[in-house]
């Protein structure tokens, strides 16, 4: 589904004035006295590179104990993550078509330097590491750039992985992630609202070995997923999927889904949410014919990113929980999403109960000033979340109230 046109940013919203914007224009005065580039001064203070104000991170709303900051607001478009190695955050992006290294501080509590390691390329929404390699989706393409930690400031040209994939960029931006078989995994949507088309290269999730060979089907009739994880210990894959257009406000879910066999059917385009019968196709295939997804996460929230709570900083009943990033809605008469739910898994596995977590970008009044894409967490126990309205990662914390 498209969620909004290729290239459209958020309009300038004037905030009030805040000590971190009144040092940057100290630091810019300091420069132009000493004759240097502005840009030089950002770069010395990339904690307040920004010359606009800070976002109203005050609105957000969390669970007593929980704590957000702006690790950084330096990331235009700010999609998919992936922490390296030794510590270096990727961030892609979509219409922006670059790709970001971000240096965290020693705290990790800020940003203290943004790059920008790949551009031009064509909506490298996905990002995924392994053996110092960044991998990153483009649409057709997968492509890498080998020993990324030790060349970000010469990253050089990214080399072709695979370049079979479809060339369509309705729903053509990508998640891929590696999975616990080394196995390199890439959602490939829909081409359409709703429509049917190949089964074996469309609506899936596919993977192949990191050198682009043998690439198989893991999942088929997956509208289009921009998040997945697998859960801890069991090794199972689940993931998000945007439910289809145009049949109302409330209807079809998106869907929280889990894989218990390779091949498994989703049920796209015949029937969404488990229960929702095509208008156009539901007469062909009935949706007991399909594996129902194991929870429906409300219309047109837009779940993409979803993650696994793996860290040991959150309380103790937070870990192995399920958080989902909803990018928000576009085209309902009211305004749903643009906020983090947790869902809560029982003792066997099985979803027990859906939360609000975080909340705040979508205001009373339906005006908007984040939305939310992507999760990770990091070695310390600390969430990111990615935004790419707000070009920002926001890091959360905990401390016992």
């Amino acid at each position: 589904m498209r969620r909004f046109p290729d290239g459209w940013q958020p309009p300038f919203r004037p905030h009030r004035p805040t000590r971190i914007s009144a040092r940057v224009g100290r630091l810019v005065r300091f420069a132009g006295q000493a004759g240097l580039l502005i840009a030089t001064a950002i770069t010395l203070a990339p904690r307040f590179a920004n010359a606009r104000d800070a976002l109203p991170i005050e609105r957000l709303t969390l669970p007593p104990g929980f704590h957000v900051e702006v690790l950084s607001d330096q990331v235009p478009g700010a999609r998919g993550m992936v922490l390296g190695p030794k510590g270096t955050l990727f961030v892609g992006s979509r219409a922006q078509g670059d790709v970001y290294a971000i240096t965290l501080d020693p705290s990790r509590a800020y940003a203290a330097k943004v790059r920008t390691v790949a551009s031009g390329l064509n909506m490298p929404v996905g990002v995924a590491m392994r053996n110092g390699a960044l991998y990153i989706s483009a649409v057709s393409r997968i492509v890498k750039l080998d020993d990324i930690e030790n060349r970000l400031d010469n990253p050089g040209k990214p080399a072709i992985v695979y370049d079979k994939l479809p060339s369509e960029s309705h729903h053509g931006w990508r998640y891929i992630a590696f999975g616990p078989d080394q196995r390199l995994y890439i959602g490939v949507g829909a081409p359409c609202n709703v429509c049917k088309r190949d089964e074996n290269r469309y609506a899936i999730i596919g993977s192949m070995k990191p050198d682009g060979t043998d690439w198989r089907v893991v999942a088929r009739g997956v509208r289009n997923t921009v998040g997945f994880d697998w859960q801890p210990g069991t090794h199972t894959l689940w993931f998000t999927d945007n439910g289809r257009d145009l049949l109302g406000d409330d209807v079809p879910d998106d869907k929280l889904n889990r894989l218990s066999r390779p091949g498994e059917n989703f049920g796209f385009p015949y029937c969404h949410a488990g229960d929702v019968a095509d208008p156009e196709f539901g007469q062909e295939k009935r949706c007991s014919a399909f594996t129902p997804p194991v929870a429906k996460l409300g219309a047109h929230v837009a779940a993409l990113g979803m993650k696994f709570y793996t860290g040991k900083q959150f309380p103790e009943d937070y870990r192995g929980s399920i958080f989902i990033a909803e990018h928000g809605s576009w085209n309902r008469s009211r305004k749903v999403g643009y906020r983090v739910v947790r869902v809560v898994l029982d003792a066997k596995g099985n979803v027990a109960r859906q939360e609000v977590f975080a909340q705040g970008w979508l205001g009373d009044d339906e005006s908007v000033w984040g939305r939310p894409v992507d999760l990770l967490t990091l070695p310390d126990g600390s969430l990111l979340i990615s935004d790419d309205y707000a070009g920002a990662i926001y890091r959360i914390t905990y401390r016992k109230p």
